[in-house]
């Protein structure tokens, strides 16, 4: 008698581990699934065959002449400037020969120097209006404002209260990082469940541990959605932070090379821009897997 209710309690608690098991082999299973699949290569191709036919129909087209190269430099010149702008092996940029990495650095700096503030500012103001009907009435009015309005305004103000050099390239990007940052925020906030909070409330949480433990993780995914339109907004404004008030990054390297009709250079300019923009978004979409694991292992175990 005694056997079989052991018996009976080991099935029963297998049953009960089994899809927990299940769960974590499968997780665990997907996480190389992607570089172990034979359809990798197919996936691949799926992502290059855009940009790839892309290239092609515009390097054929600057080569039967369709438009002058002058105008629009095929893919090799600009492949050829861009090499030599990293490296300055070959003085195909001339006077623009080697720059790039000082460039980019500066760009960077900048535009993780604005984030930074403008997303800090941005997720403080949307928990407090969140939070708060009282700051909702006093904030956002102004804020959905001030929104609506360009930043290239803000220039001519920026360079009066700033003057030349990197505040006033930081002061645009933070602007700009800013609204979709308290936006996005507020949002989250919003769309907690109540019912999550009276429960909360129910089992002794103060007013500290409603917001870490509840609000918080409630309205993350809103606001990592904000964090990351705030990144590409960075990259987006660092060309009319860099035109006007600094001597030095990928925005003004394109201005400059303009002016000097070197289209090749503003081409390489932009892709850089381009690329370095999309990295500087896949570390945000890293960091927002890493921070909502949780809630990816929800959705998968409910798929299941």
């Amino acid at each position: 008698m005694t056997d079989s209710m052991a018996a009976d309690q080991g099935v029963q608690a297998s049953s009960k581990a089994g899809p927990a098991l299940a769960d974590e082999r499968a997780e665990q299973s997907s996480a190389g699934a992607v570089l172990t699949s034979p359809r990798l290569p197919l996936l691949l191709a799926q992502y290059a065959v855009f940009p790839v036919a892309l290239i092609a129909g515009w390097q054929a087209c600057a080569q039967i002449g369709l438009v002058r190269r002058s105008v629009l430099p095929a893919p090799t010149d600009v492949a050829l400037v861009w090499f030599d702008l990293i490296t300055g092996a070959t003085d195909a940029a001339a006077r623009y020969s080697g720059t790039w990495l000082d460039h980019a650095a500066a760009s960077i700096w900048r535009v993780f120097a604005g984030f930074g503030w403008g997303v800090a500012l941005g997720i403080f103001a949307g928990l407090l209006i969140g939070l708060s009907r009282i700051m909702e009435r006093v904030l956002d009015p102004t804020i959905q404002v001030l929104r609506n309005i360009p930043v290239t305004a803000w220039v001519p103000l920026s360079l009066v209260f700033f003057g030349i050099g990197n505040a006033p390239a930081v002061f645009l990007i933070g602007l700009g990082a800013f609204f979709p940052a308290a936006v996005n925020t507020t949002h989250g906030v919003r769309q907690i469940n109540v019912t999550l909070t009276k429960a909360a409330r129910m089992m002794g949480a103060d007013e500290r541990e409603l917001l870490f433990r509840v609000i918080l993780p409630g309205a993350l995914p809103s606001v990592m959605t904000g964090v990351r339109l705030s990144m590409g907004i960075a990259w987006v404004l660092v060309v009319v932070a860099e035109i006007l008030a600094v001597r030095s990054g990928l925005g003004y390297l394109l201005n400059d090379a303009y002016l000097f009709y070197r289209n090749d250079v503003v081409i390489a300019a932009m892709l850089s821009i381009g690329i370095l923009g999309f990295i500087s978004d896949r570390i945000v979409v890293l960091v927002r897997d890493y921070l909502l694991e949780w809630n990816r292992l929800e959705t998968f175990s409910g798929q299941n």
